[in-house]
């Protein structure tokens, strides 16, 4: 018999998203102009300004930002995709090109993939935040290949696991 996995009860939400970034006060304005987002934290260390969290006016998120000379490694995430958000519906990506626009943000476009339409944009250290408006199904598994970053096909059996992936066999998670 297969159960139904239903994650860990009471994680409704993230509560941060926290990026590296080269010059605290350009990128907090540019978050904060993109996202409609309010300063909420300020982090001073050694009487150094070292970091800032904006939060979501509605409480659903925060992005927080550290000065990349005060973070371990100093690390680089030029090109990556760090985080991609939900967004209820394509006209949100819409919506998020035309905010691009006004706001002199450049962005690449709607991108039509097999499991629905998304939207990259970078920020000012490169780093990507992708739109990802999912219209195809999140049950059962499936693999994506890609070559040269476009998906060239899909498989039902996980080359990580060797096997379909394997289901949960309680639908309770405990945490001690």
């Amino acid at each position: 018999m297969e159960t139904t996995h239903t994650g860990v009860a009471g994680l409704d939400r993230i509560a941060q998203l926290k990026l590296p970034v080269t010059d605290l006060a350009r990128s907090a304005a540019w978050y904060r102009d993109l996202f409609d987002l309010r300063l909420w934290i300020e982090f001073v260390e050694d009487g150094v300004l070292r970091g800032a969290a904006l939060i979501d006016p509605q409480g659903r998120f925060n992005i927080a930002l550290r000065d990349r000379k005060a973070c371990a490694g100093q690390p680089d995430l030029h090109g990556f995709d760090v985080v991609a958000f939900v967004p209820a519906d394509r006209s949100v990506l819409t919506t998020m090109i035309a905010r691009c626009e006004r706001l002199g943000i450049e962005h690449h476009g709607i991108e039509e993939t097999p499991a629905g339409p998304r939207l990259d944009i970078a920020d000012p250290d490169g780093t990507v935040l992708r739109f990802f408006h999912f219209t195809g199904s999140t049950d059962g598994f499936v693999g994506i290949e890609t070559r040269d970053g476009r998906p060239v096909g899909s498989y039902q059996e996980s080359r990580l696991f060797g096997t379909r992936p394997r289901r949960p066999t309680s639908t309770t998670t405990t945490i001690a």
